[in-house]
């Protein structure tokens, strides 16, 4: 019902959108016999993605999902900023940093050492990339800890902090300093706050009460943001992965090799997910195709969330 290659008012306007002649009334080509008049249809869908020139943050991007959805907007034409703990970028990092140099086109992506969840520094360093870019148009908040396994009823209350003080503190001084920013600069922008199925259903047989709790919140501090920041077009949207396959899962199965058929088992599809499986809704949210998307989760687990 709403779209707009229905009735012939919808597909001009469509038309004219994407640069096309549209046959008139009177012409002697009837409307629908494939004839675009003089000039040939050219597909837009790809500009709808493009981020060239556009300048963001990922955070807990040094490796793993954070680096993957990092490139993916750098080979889309970002200027990416990775935002990470250690003081120095990993080998991982170093060589996708090459790879986004030799792409060229304005492509970058550069490494800073920061802890999110340092408020006034994150804020600092985020505001520093706006004025030296002189914009700020994305990010995605994806630092975060999974914390210790410890039984509900002896987990400690220090503990406990440390995981909120990442997951939620953390993800809430990223999105703050970039909404700044791009309140500044007056242009709109996307935020990505990386959530997670664990924040939907419960991990079973797995005692991850903080893990949980903290994603969880992340999803309603993202909901609680889109409508805060709706009217200055800042659109905040959620992805929640399920089991996904990277370094750090791969330490934990390589410790308890039964974990794999466990979590392979746990959805539809029956396999683990893979770092670059996150690249095109982050990709697609990042951009303009996603223009009219605010306030939303992605699940991306394999159908874990069904059963």
């Amino acid at each position: 019902m709403f779209s707009l290659l229905r009735g012939s008012n919808c597909s001009r306007l469509t038309a004219h959108r994407l640069g096309w002649s549209t046959p008139s009334p009177t012409s002697s080509s009837p409307v629908g016999d494939g004839s675009f008049g003089v000039s040939a249809p050219k597909p837009s869908i790809f500009n709808e993605f493009a981020l060239k020139d556009r300048v963001g943050i990922v955070s807990g991007a040094n490796r793993g999902l954070g680096l993957e959805m990092a490139l993916a907007l750098c080979e889309l034409g970002a200027k990416i900023y990775a935002i990470d703990l250690p003081s120095t970028p990993s080998d991982d990092f170093k060589t996708v940093a090459n790879y986004v140099k030799a792409m060229g086109e304005g492509r970058k992506l550069e490494y800073i050492s920061g802890d999110v969840t340092d408020q006034l520094a994150i804020r600092a360093e985020v505001e520093k990339i706006g004025t030296n870019e002189g914009r700020f148009d994305v990010c995605i908040a994806a630092a975060g800890v999974l914390g210790p396994t410890i039984p509900t009823l002896e987990f400690g209350t220090e503990e406990f902090d440390k995981v909120l003080a990442v997951n939620v503190k953390g993800v809430l001084h990223t999105a703050q300093a970039a909404g700044r920013q791009m309140v500044r600069f007056g242009k709109g922008g996307s935020i990505i706050m990386i959530a997670s199925a664990s924040g939907t259903v419960v991990n079973r047989d797995h005692e991850w009460i903080a893990y949980n709790t903290s994603k969880s919140a992340v999803l309603q501090l993202a909901r609680n943001m889109a409508a805060d920041f709706g009217p200055q077009r800042i659109r905040v949207n959620t992805i929640s992965p399920g089991y996904i396959y990277t370094k750090m899962t791969a330490a934990a199965l390589e410790a308890q090799p039964e974990l794999h058929e466990r979590w392979a088992s746990a959805n539809p599809l029956g396999r683990l997910g893979l770092p670059e499986e996150l690249r095109g809704v982050a990709a697609w949210l990042a951009g303009d195709s996603s223009a009219y998307c605010t306030g939303s989760d992605i699940l991306v687990c394999g159908g874990h969330t069904v059963w």
